[in-house]
């Protein structure tokens, strides 16, 4: 495991918890929670092989990765039942797409 991929783990775990730290704090572990179930979406990397590939972006490449679903994120982001989940998977993508670019 790369120092990179090891830095990117990391993020994928603290920054839900930041959020839900910042702007959940009543209701701390249920929001963290959450929002770490947006890392669900990372089961899609199981459909191709290598499944884990550090060169590779996951970015319109892996199923639930697609540009079209960002929108979908974003409204889940808006409505208040599905606002935590929608959160947890925006900031996945973001995340994700950040490694694209380093």
């Amino acid at each position: 495991m790369t120092l990179s991929f090891a830095i990117h783990i990391i993020l994928h775990m603290l920054v839900p918890i930041l959020v839900a730290a910042l702007f959940y704090r009543e209701q701390l572990r249920f929001a963290s929670l959450m929002m770490l179930a947006g890392w669900l979406i990372d089961f899609d990397h199981l459909l191709v092989t290598p499944i884990i590939d550090q060169d590779r972006c996951s970015i319109g490449f892996h199923l639930l990765h697609r540009y079209w679903l960002v929108p979908i994120y974003t409204i889940l982001a808006l409505i208040p039942k599905t606002r935590l989940i929608g959160l947890g998977l925006l900031i996945h993508i973001v995340l994700d797409w950040i490694d694209c670019y380093l």
